[in-house]
């Protein structure tokens, strides 16, 4: 990147290192930026500022919130009696997306992995397991990703939470195997919920 000002090296640099940005997309994103209006960059930059200061876990099922709970913790039409469990808050919005699902949420912030050094105790299953104890919630359903981590996670899970007299369920396998909710469409989706079964 020598015939590039530093600045412009280094913005592309920076864009380089988000998700399924490669080197000739955080290059045409820099170009737009540096096209881009005074205000729009300021705003985008703003925009970043705030995420980062404002953006925390909800305290009780650790989606994304900018308050002490997040939008769907608070609403008082979702249903108690069904809690979903999914690995982090997109797979939460990826089942928000497809609408088919009106209980209430719990984020385990990750998956069993330990080739990556992921285990039970890096999750939140202990909160998990104290949000059910004394609740009204009847099932629980399993909706981690079809991958060899999420299949582990669910069956983890499913051990620890039958004792505590729920109905375990697990997502249908609508979804492709070795794929992540956040890029499953809106049908699938719905269709593995509709044909979750007990565990």
């Amino acid at each position: 990147m020598r015939s590039y000002p530093k600045s412009l090296a280094r913005l592309i640099e920076e864009l380089e290192k988000l998700p399924g940005i490669g080197p000739k997309s955080a290059q045409r994103l820099a170009l737009h930026l540096l096209h881009a209006s005074q205000e729009d960059a300021e705003a985008l930059a703003e925009a970043v500022r705030q995420v980062k200061q404002q953006i925390r876990a909800c305290t009780l099922c650790f989606n994304y919130t900018d308050a002490d709970q997040c939008a769907i913790c608070t609403d008082p039409n979702r249903d108690d009696n069904t809690l979903c469990v999914v690995g982090d808050p997109r797979d939460l919005m990826a089942m928000e997306r497809a609408g088919s699902f009106r209980g209430r949420y719990h984020v385990l912030q990750g998956l069993i992995s330990p080739m990556d050094g992921v285990g039970p105790e890096s999750l939140r299953i202990a909160e998990l397991l104290d949000r059910i104890r004394g609740s009204t919630i009847k099932e629980v359903v399993l909706a981690t990703n079809p991958t060899v981590e999420g299949d582990a996670t669910a069956m983890y899970l499913a051990g620890l939470l039958k004792p505590l007299g729920v109905k375990v369920t697990r997502i249908a396998l609508g979804l492709p195997v070795g794929g992540d909710l956040d890029y499953a469409d809106d049908v699938t989706i719905a269709r593995a919920l509709e044909g979750r079964t007990e565990m």
